[in-house]
């Protein structure tokens, strides 16, 4: 995982982290466990409403620090994220930050040509993209993972919340067989002597 410093963490992303980085995340299930929780926020915050979010490609993290965690994420030129997405982050404590550059990738190896002279190894070639750092409280991570939210100034427990929803599920299922029952057995709503059922007109029997 990469070291970010106060002013060059994007200069430290380049082919060569960016695979480590993603070597990293598969061989830790701490880090997995902590990129989960990571994504588990952004979904939560509704970003990927917002057009290209979910095009990123993790690049660099997720780093880990005493208060917060830090992931970069890459995207095409052409495909930069709606920046509104950014801001709905500010709004849950999370700091953005956006970055134009350049990066060197391996050209898609078609011919004897793509490879460079004496090697086995592909070209590079140098690509324009956007890269986005998103900084992250940790208690808002745990808080995300726990299932409770704060919701004008009142923690809600989003289990409890659930729980409360499928027992008014079935409480209204209840009332509505219960209904259902009444008006076979001819009670409230009952048509007539046999249970809802109107007694036979003369000479149709």
């Amino acid at each position: 995982m990469s070291k970010y410093k106060a002013d060059d963490f994007f200069d430290d992303i380049n082919f060569t982290s960016i695979v480590e980085t993603i070597k990293g995340v598969y061989t830790s299930d701490g880090t997995m466990s902590t990129l989960l929780d990571f994504e588990r926020v952004l979904d939560e915050s509704n970003l990927y409403a917002f057009r290209n979010w979910d095009l990123g490609e993790l690049v660099a993290g997720p780093d880990i620090k005493k208060y917060e965690v830090y992931c970069t994420f890459m995207y095409p030129l052409k495909l930069m994220p709606d920046p509104r997405g950014a801001k709905r982050l500010l709004t849950v404590g999370c700091s953005v930050k956006f970055k134009k550059t350049k990066i060197k990738v391996p050209v898609e190896i078609k011919d004897p040509g793509d490879y460079k002279p004496g090697t086995h190894y592909p070209k590079m070639t140098e690509r324009e993209i956007w890269l986005i750092r998103i900084q992250m409280p940790k208690d808002l991570m745990n808080d995300i993972r726990e299932g409770s939210i704060d919701l004008a100034g009142q923690t809600i427990d989003l289990e409890e919340l659930d729980t409360a929803y499928e027992d008014d599920l079935d409480k209204e299922g209840n009332e509505t067989e219960e209904k259902q029952d009444q008006g076979q057995t001819g009670g409230m709503g009952g048509l007539g002597p046999m249970g809802g059922v109107p007694p036979p007109l003369p000479g149709v029997m």
